[in-house]
């Protein structure tokens, strides 16, 4: 008796804007994306990057902890702040300022919580935003649980989930995954696969020919897209919130791009990584891109992106001030901050035993 197929399944990509900043006229501007929401989040990825770098710049003066940038993934996270709804909720890991401060989050907490001040992941309310998450994967099985529970009050949220092409060797992101597709959570789940995990290169972090396909053994659908083209992002994002929020269950996405700089300020990538192929993704810069859209349509010039560059650096200094103006924390809150209850007998004795050191 012949075998008969059991399962068949294929994973599409997605390119709106090409390298040369040029639509694909078959597809076209995503509805939803005229010109003054398009200037907007070019404004908002010339943000992220100049705060990126000024980031940078307070770390190697001693004026920040160890630092993640997102340079080069900027497209990815203004497309997915776009496409959100206002009671969406964002569950990011480490590399996500972009789209955390896009969703209000401001930008002297992200220096904050670098600094190792743990007041960085105090929002206020209303801001629909998880802290920063460090542990690989970890923040994916809250981003489930938190999409399950919406689903149970019978909320109108869905949950965008970030993690990177690295985290989906973690057992974490297996488990999310099983979870959101059994149970049709309202979830998105975001891989930023930027080629790099640290040292360890996307060839060498699965044999899957892409980390889209992954979806299919939990049940989801996965789009793969261009990482670096905003009109992409905004509308795999989209497609991949409009299907979770309509009941059908959990969403997939990769997207496609590049990391610029190290892993973190505490990495050195020149180790491991040959220089020309960060050179080779610099021609897919995607502000570039979208520069370059947006002149050809006589919708930006030089004179635009001055004015946007000065009020951008006053923007980022105000945000370094208001952080170094914040007064030193409690050393005492390293207790207060552990138990919602009553803290133990042996942490109450070391709370006192500092409290006295402390004179």
């Amino acid at each position: 008796m012949p075998r008969k197929v059991a399962f068949e399944a294929k994973i599409e990509h997605l390119q709106i804007l090409d390298e040369k900043g040029k639509v694909d006229k078959s597809i076209g501007v995503p509805a939803g994306l005229d010109d003054n929401r398009l200037l907007e989040m070019y404004r908002w990825m010339l943000f992220f990057r100049r705060f990126d770098e000024k980031a940078l710049a307070l770390q190697r003066t001693g004026r920040l902890g160890t630092y993640a940038s997102l340079i080069g993934q900027e497209a990815t996270q203004i497309g997915a702040a776009y496409a959100m709804e206002e009671q969406d909720w964002l569950v990011p890991s480490f590399r996500e300022q972009g789209i955390m401060m896009a969703r209000g989050v401001p930008g002297s907490k992200i220096i904050t919580y670098w600094n190792g001040d743990e007041r960085g992941s105090m929002f206020d309310e209303g801001i629909n935003s998880l802290p920063i998450c460090v542990p690989v994967g970890s923040q994916l099985l809250h981003a489930v649980g938190m999409a399950m529970a919406f689903d149970k009050r019978k909320e109108n949220r869905v949950v965008l989930g970030f993690i990177g092409d690295g985290g989906t060797s973690e057992g974490d992101f297996h488990e999310a995954c099983n979870f959101a597709g059994a149970f049709k959570a309202p979830a998105v789940i975001m891989i930023q696969n930027n080629q790099w995990a640290i040292s360890v290169p996307r060839h060498k972090q699965t044999a899957s020919p892409t980390l889209a396909q992954k979806s299919l053994a939990y049940g989801m659908p996965g789009l793969q897209f261009d990482g670096n083209d905003v009109m992409a992002a905004y509308q795999a994002t989209k497609e991949a919130l409009d299907h979770a929020r309509s009941g059908k269950g959990p969403f997939l996405l990769e997207a496609v791009t590049f990391r610029m700089q190290d892993h973190t300020t505490a990495d050195d990538a020149t180790k491991y990584r040959d220089p020309s192929e960060v050179e080779a993704w610099r021609p897919r810069d995607p502000i570039a891109r979208l520069d370059a859209y947006l002149r050809s349509k006589k919708k930006i010039n030089d004179d635009q992106i001055k004015q946007w560059e000065e009020e951008i650096a006053v923007e980022v200094a105000k945000e370094v001030e208001d952080r170094e103006n914040l007064p030193h924390p409690d050393p005492l809150d390293t207790f207060r901050q552990l138990y919602t209850g009553e803290m133990p007998r042996h942490l109450q004795t070391q709370m006192q035993d500092m409290k006295e050191n402390l004179g």
